[in-house]
């Protein structure tokens, strides 16, 4: 029996997949519902297998690095690029602009209300 990884996406439309069933090859026991895919389950064959190199490097850029051959830079960009398809780069984006508008604050370039609403997610 060949296993084959999740589809997450229709054939027909392109929509998003739910699972609806599963079933355990052991003793046969199925169960129905609607259960969501993890966010890995999700992720393009490029990123999840580099997912699976940088857990076997155990975190290790440069062990990476040596076992692909190529650049730290590719690397870098590599993971980044996973981080993006996680969803994890608006976290980070969001840190780097609240650190700018306390900075314009510190300088005086915006008020204290101002600096209030840019952080709300306002803008003035």
């Amino acid at each position: 029996m060949v296993i084959r990884p999740v589809p997450v996406r229709c054939p027909a439309c392109e929509g998003p997949l739910a699972v609806k069933a599963l079933f355990c090859p052991q003793c046969g026991t199925e169960v129905h519902g609607q259960f969501a895919l993890n966010e890995f389950a999700l992720l393009p064959r490029e990123h999840l297998d580099f997912l699976r190199l940088f857990v076997r490097a155990r975190g290790n850029l440069k062990e990476v690095e040596r076992i692909l051959g190529v650049s730290y830079p590719t690397v870098r960009a590599r993971l980044d690029a996973l981080l993006k398809a996680l969803g994890y780069e608006a976290e980070e984006e969001r840190g780097e602009e609240r650190l700018e508008v306390l900075e314009a604050l510190r300088r005086g370039e915006i008020t204290v209300e101002e600096a209030v609403a840019r952080l709300k997610g306002e803008r003035s």
